[in-house]
């Protein structure tokens, strides 16, 4: 675990007041491998690794005895409009799901589906492969057997998710057509026929006031699940009929369940758990034991995915650090530091001997204490006035990371210093803090982003006439309204991937996110063009499906006649997410344009 002063005495061995060369935008495109859906089975690791050369993603299996071994067919799907859990390891071989349409396959040879539905969270259990299928009005859990190919439909809600079958015994986690499942899940057990039937269905958890998630069975027979009924995602299992805290903290042991998949809790032998925690920015490892206690387990990253796999005494994860780009380690729970590394996402050593490492910042808004993650310009010093790009992550239900971020760099070793702001609506900080923006986005996210802008401004760590705002998806949206009021103190806003009309998302977004544009929404939401105020720069996927590229065109026709449109770039057959190397440089091209068209107006 980084502590602060690890940090400072990190700062000074990255040589951060000395630049060697820019990080170019090659590198940065480059550099954007990563992974995701890690899990163990035997003794193998498997997960799902991205292949920016050509903009797809593969799954990985790595043993000691034989090393590793990447695929050749991209996988993915798009249920829920984000996707997840596209494959599913069993004595057989591997389960996927391919990003080309959402079909299962087993063993890229063998294929199990073939209609329009797209299919996720791949599990095999009992000698089934369990699935989500979703339709256009709601999702059905299917069920697979291998030797027959006979598919199953078990049940059917509005959104279903972590279907887990232990000895004749399913649980799954579901929501209803007009909530989140961050605001409102239920847990639900059910006794499973061999003839496909579900028999004694149980509500255990779960209700409108209540998130609970990720249920899995035990070693011990009892139900373990997520719930977020004290205000923080908790860890809890079933008891006979009671339920029962397995390890109370105030901690977010969850995060918001955007995408399927996720395992944030695993078990090991005598009867002991671990859980990724994350408490504001930052991720840790927790070892709880079989009386409830626990304490932190020491690893060199600040950041975790959400995918937590034992692999007899140690834990696999997926780890990063201000220094370390991401990569899959092997981390044992004896108190030792030999942590083996299975796979880097950047396989240069050197590729991390001079970077920018962040400060924790807290900003007093609106009531609120605000953390900003504050990476200092390279080659500049500390606590000089720089230019400033104020970051609003892609939420709003997300947060900050500290990890090593190559986009971050590259404007760092630029001259720019970067200030990453978790914003009232993040998560890391509890239930409350988490919906404080429904009803008020564009509100307080925004006043939270320009108080964290003043405060650097305030304390000699920002140029008052050179500091900016980008985003992407949410965060973009953020930006723009960010700049539509006149005390503003930003000189230009940078909208990637923007949502830019609220009111129109709530037909618009996809089914899985139309209530939360509902919930977020209010009657002031929309991006005016008559408020904007500065200037604006848009970059947009021409088949993006989340937020119609339609939305920046006709904002950024608005705009260009009052003389603040300062770019727009559509990428065609770009989706919402921009990962390939190409979609990576030309982003990065048109915001540093921008960037520096705006300090050139300013004799800088």
């Amino acid at each position: 675990m980084w502590s602060y002063g690890e940090m400072d005495r990190l700062r000074a061995a990255t040589k951060s007041d000395h630049v060697e060369s820019p990080v170019s935008i090659e590198q940065v495109g480059q550099r954007t491998r990563s992974f995701d859906w890690l899990s163990a089975s035997g003794q193998a690791l498997h997960w799902v690794e991205s292949v920016p050369s050509r903009g797809g993603s593969v799954v990985g299996t790595w043993t000691q005895a034989r090393g590793l071994q990447l695929g050749t067919v991209d996988v993915g799907n798009s249920v829920h409009a984000y996707g997840g859990g596209p494959y599913a390891a069993s004595s057989g071989g591997i389960w996927t799901t391919t990003a080309a349409d959402g079909q299962i396959w087993l063993n890229d040879k063998i294929q199990y589906t073939r209609d329009q539905r797209q299919h996720g969270d791949l599990v095999f259990n009992d000698g089934l492969l369990l699935a989500v299928r979703e339709s256009s009005d709601r999702d059905q859990l299917i069920a697979i057997n291998p030797a027959t190919h006979r598919t199953q439909v078990i049940h059917e809600a509005s959104f279903i998710a972590s279907p887990r079958l232990n000895r004749g015994r399913l649980t799954w986690m579901q929501w209803g057509s007009a909530v989140m499942p961050w605001d409102s899940a239920e847990v639900w057990v059910a006794d499973y026929d061999p003839a496909g039937s579900l028999t004694r269905m149980k509500l255990i958890a779960g209700g409108p006031d209540e998130s609970a998630s990720q249920p899995r069975w035990g070693p011990d027979g009892h139900l373990y699940f997520m719930s977020d009924r004290s205000g923080w995602w908790n860890l809890y299992r079933t008891a006979g009929q009671a339920i029962v805290p397995v390890a109370a903290m105030q901690a977010e042991c969850a995060p918001a369940p955007w995408e399927l998949g996720y395992s944030t809790y695993a078990f090991l032998p005598q009867g002991r758990l671990a859980v990724i925690t994350q408490v504001g920015p930052e991720s840790r490892l927790a070892l709880v034991a079989g009386d409830g206690t626990w304490h932190d387990l020491p690893t060199p990253y600040t950041s975790l995915k959400p995918y937590l796999a034992a692999a007899d005494d140690r834990l696999s994860v997926i780890g990063s650090a201000p220094a370390i780009s991401q990569q899959i380690a092997l981390v044992p729970t004896s108190g030792t530091d030999q942590i083996e590394v299975v796979r880097h996402s950047n396989e240069d050593p050197q590729a991390v001997s001079c970077v920018s490492v962040p400060e924790e910042i807290s900003v007093p808004s609106g009531g609120a204490d605000v953390t900003v993650i504050f990476y200092p310009a390279q080659g500049i010093g500390p606590r000089r006035p720089t230019p400033v790009i104020v970051r609003a992550h892609a939420g709003p239900t997300y947060q900050a990371e500290i990890r090593l971020d190559w986009e971050v760099q590259f404007f760092t070793s630029r001259g720019f210093a970067v200030a990453d702001v978790d914003y009232r609506g993040s998560t890391g900080y509890g239930r409350t803090y988490r919906k404080a923006l429904d009803g008020r986005w564009g509100e307080l996210d925004v006043i939270d982003c320009q108080n964290a802008a003043r405060h650097l401004i305030h304390t000699g760590c920002a140029m008052p006439t050179a500091i900016f705002i980008t985003g992407a998806s949410a965060g973009g949206y953020t930006a723009l309204k960010a700049v539509c009021t006149p005390d503003t103190p930003f000189a230009l806003a940078v909208a990637r991937s923007a949502i830019i009309n609220p009111g129109d998302w709530i037909t618009t977004a996809p089914r899985f996110q139309r209530p939360h544009a509902a919930i977020l929404s209010h009657p002031n939401a929309d991006v005016t063009p008559d408020e904007v105020c500065r200037p604006v720069a848009m970059i947009h996927g021409g088949a993006d499906t989340v937020a119609p590229a339609a939305d920046a065109v006709d904002l950024a026709a608005s705009l260009k006649s009052r003389g603040l449109l300062a770019n727009l770039v559509v990428l065609p057959d770009v989706g919402h997410y921009l990962r390939s190397p190409q979609a990576i440089k030309a982003a990065l091209d048109a915001e540093l344009a921008a960037y520096r068209t705006v300090l050139t107006d300013l004799g800088l």
